[in-house]
């Protein structure tokens, strides 16, 4: 098997994964509660929540989930066409598969806190997951990525705002405002969490020095920290000259020795410090290529 193929399959185990933990947010934690968090999956919980007194238990989550996502792929695709679709389309399968899988199990026995703060590190966590597989689960990413062909002067994440925040509204009126309150503190860790699981958990330290000793400054650093420097060319405004500002990315423990070694060789140095992450390349992370969609 090449590393082409690799790369697809992990995808795929990354979807899997990732829909399996967002199923089981809704399922065992934001469903219980009337938890609505936007997007299809909120949609699906008010609507089971409306058709108790119909349907014994209420339409499933499942069953709602692919409906509304059916219509919407459909005009995707014939907007956007086959490539746009790609593993998204297996994205909300795999979460609607789920959604059928796996029981409705109250694991928070009702708190609400506990509900908002497991439940977005679980859906976090799977949409993580999901996005660095270059997938989503459909729902109003999808519906926001349609709308935004009509109006241009707004942003997809933009749109996505709006129309899940209409879904928490909507959760409001059916669920009342304690759940509601809870949802968006839900909404919050899981768009923290999501973010982490994207951008990595380790951190880095990038510095920018301005230092008329550079090559001195620059030559210890690689020295004593084994870290690279970069000169990059500027011209200082206010007096008009030439002059080259180091630039150098450290771990966060290798920080402090450098502010040291930047004073100790120039105290009038000025150095700028800032959080990075996921840096790829030699003494950090190993850089592994993406292979096609």
């Amino acid at each position: 098997m090449n590393n082409v193929y690799k790369m697809k399959l992990s995808y795929f185990l990354l979807i899997i994964v990732g829909t399996a933990g967002v199923a089981f947010a809704v399922q065992c934690m934001y469903d219980p509660c009337g938890l609505v968090t936007g997007g299809f999956s909120g949609i699906s919980i008010i609507v089971k929540s409306l058709t108790e007194h119909i349907v014994p238990g209420g339409i499933p989550l499942w069953l709602t989930n692919l409906l509304l996502n059916i219509p919407v792929f459909i005009v995707a695709y014939i907007k956007m066409g086959k490539r746009f679709i790609g593993r998204t389309l297996f994205g909300t399968v795999m979460l609607s598969v789920w959604l059928y899988v796996l029981p409705v199990v109250d694991l928070t026995q009702g708190d609400m806190l506990l509900v908002a703060l497991f439940g977005g590190v679980f859906s976090g966590a799977g949409m993580g997951l999901v996005l660095r597989a270059n997938a989503t689960t459909g729902g109003t990413d999808m519906v926001a990525a349609l709308i935004q062909l009509k109006i241009r002067h707004y942003n997809v994440a933009q749109i996505m705002q709006i129309l899940d925040g209409a879904i928490v509204v909507l959760g409001f009126f059916v669920f009342g405002l304690r759940p509601s309150l809870y949802a968006i503190v839900a909404i919050f860790v899981t768009t923290k969490v999501s973010d982490a699981i994207l951008e990595g958990f380790k951190y880095s330290k990038a510095a920018y020095i301005i230092t008329d000793k550079y090559e001195e400054v620059a030559q210890v650093l690689m020295e004593e920290l084994d870290r690279g420097a970069t000169g990059l060319k500027a011209t200082g405004m206010y007096t008009g000259r030439d002059r080259c500002v180091l630039y150098c990315v450290v771990s966060k423990k290798q920080i402090v020795t450098l502010k040291e070694i930047v004073v100790n060789i120039d105290p009038k140095a000025f150095v700028i410090v800032s959080d990075v992450r996921e840096v790829l390349g030699e003494g950090f992370l190993d850089y592994k290529a993406i292979g096609p969609s």
